[in-house]
């Protein structure tokens, strides 16, 4: 992988991280159309993923502190009561992980006519929104719950995490911007959690075909973005236009499965 490759994977992963039209989806639908062998190593991926999470640290800087300082006062106020809940949402996923990881790492061997499939499904979701009544509500145990299963299925390429948790949140009737702040802060650890876990299992120590000016440019590129596309998806969900990422999630979804039928 060459610095150029690096700084275009890595935007791509910054911005669809974010944007609700699946990361992981467009980061293998951007190997194979650059032809990015980057499956013989795993720290290109840990660090770009890294990168985004530090982007949302830095955007929601504010809201982190103060959830830090509401629970080590010790009392079940508002704020330990949010952590619970974020606990909570991350029971989905966190089985996914223990049980069935090497079930999910076989789904990312550059598969683009199952990316394809599952940008449709995001699509979908993404378009049953449009009919959803947000109520100013805040977001329950069993929401929470709910929006990790939602966020459990999304580990498969092509449906997008952002888009199907603030979906799930939206169509349960919980608030706009309440809910894709909730969407952001729960991957935050299980990120850091799934990238200490590759760092403890020395899966960073096989390095070979990255070399440093690769990853800092990827970082570097996924972070910068990542601050962007965060911004822009709480103001895109305040105003409810996630219709607009349905027909683009739908075209790229059928141009990729295309491809895949009769390119391929």
């Amino acid at each position: 992988m060459n610095w150029i490759e690096a700084l275009i994977l890595g935007i791509i992963q910054g911005l669809t991280e974010f944007l609700p039209v699946s990361s992981s989806g467009h980061l293998e639908l951007g190997k194979a159309i650059m032809g990015v062998e980057a499956t013989d190593s795993l720290v290109f991926t840990v660090v770009v993923h890294g990168a985004t999470v530090l982007s949302t640290i830095v955007v929601f800087r504010k809201e982190i502190w103060e959830l830090i300082q509401g629970f080590f006062r010790f009392q079940m106020n508002e704020e330990t009561h949010y952590i619970f809940k974020i606990a909570v949402s991350m029971i989905p996923v966190g089985i996914v992980g223990l049980f069935f990881k090497e079930n999910v790492e076989a789904l990312f061997t550059g598969n683009i006519l199952l990316v394809g499939s599952m940008l449709i499904f995001t699509a979908a979701l993404l378009a049953f929104t449009y009919y959803a009544k947000p109520r100013d509500k805040k977001i329950t145990y069993k929401d929470a719950l709910i929006i990790g299963i939602a966020q459990a299925i999304a580990v498969i390429p092509g449906i997008s995490r952002s888009g199907s948790t603030i979906s799930t949140g939206l169509l349960l009737g919980n608030n706009k911007e309440r809910t894709a702040r909730f969407s952001f802060l729960m991957v935050l650890i299980p990120i850091i959690g799934a990238n200490l876990k590759d760092v403890m299992d020395g899966s960073m120590s096989d390095t070979s075909g990255i070399g440093t000016l690769p990853l800092v440019v990827g970082f570097l590129a996924a972070f910068i973005s990542g601050l962007l596309a965060c911004t822009w998806m709480i103001n895109i969900v305040k105003r409810g236009k996630l219709i607009y990422f349905a027909v683009y999630c739908l075209i790229i979804g059928v141009i990729a499965i295309s491809w895949s039928l009769f390119f391929s």
